[in-house]
């Protein structure tokens, strides 16, 4: 018996160091390419800020001229964000919004959706989603003008009701064979735009310490 019990003993303390020695090479893995994700989809917003508010259209550090804003509903937001405020002599001309889209079809599809002081849509652009390759990421830009279909839209253009799919008798275009994607993209862009107009005066009243700094030095 006592051989027996050695023998366990000596099993459990070689399937413990089994498993030390592979979850140590998959945790790093895990985290460097979470890592990797993260600085990709900074990468693609840092780009698509520039697309929807293209820098001759404002003169400020549009990367640090920031708002922080907490989970949101509306904006699909469940941990803290920020949004970018578009500056010209120091009046705000437009905000970006991060929003996420939690019913696409194979998960979170994330935006950015650009708002001028008005309400009106300066443009929105997609920057990581997993739809199916060839129907749902005809989101992206580069594969179909269909996110354009938001400029100059805004919450009475169309109608709150008309803000939806053709399939749902909106004004927006689905494309073949696939409803759900740009179904969840109009719907997380029409909340977007509630989102604002119930939020305008604190968004665009807000100054981070880079815009107060630089109006006090006189740029």
């Amino acid at each position: 018996m006592a051989a027996i019990g050695q023998s366990m003993r000596r099993s459990a303390l070689g399937l413990a160091i089994f498993a030390v020695i592979t979850a140590g090479p998959i945790a790093v893995t895990q985290v460097l390419t979470e890592e990797r994700i993260v600085q990709q989809v900074r990468k693609a917003e840092a780009a698509a800020l520039f697309e929807i508010i293209p820098e001759s259209r404002h003169d400020n550090d549009l990367l640090s001229d920031t708002v922080p804003l907490q989970p949101e509903p509306l904006l699909g937001l469940r941990k803290p964000a920020q949004a970018w405020i578009a500056r010209e002599d120091g009046k705000p001309v437009g905000i970006i919004l991060p929003v996420v889209a939690r019913n696409g079809y194979s998960g979170d599809i994330r935006l950015l959706v650009g708002v001028d002081t008005r309400g009106e849509i300066l443009g929105v652009r997609v920057t990581s989603h997993r739809e199916t390759p060839g129907l749902g990421d005809r989101i992206e830009l580069r594969k179909s003008d269909w996110i354009k279909s938001f400029n100059g839209r805004s919450l009475g253009n169309p109608e709150r009701e008309d803000w939806a799919v053709a399939k749902d008798n909106g004004v927006f275009d689905q494309f073949t064979g696939a409803t759900i994607t740009p179904r969840a993209v109009v719907q997380a862009v029409r909340d977007a735009l509630i989102y604002f107009r119930e939020n305008r005066q604190s968004l665009l009243d807000h100054r981070s310490t880079d815009t107060e700094r630089s109006l006090a030095n006189g740029n």
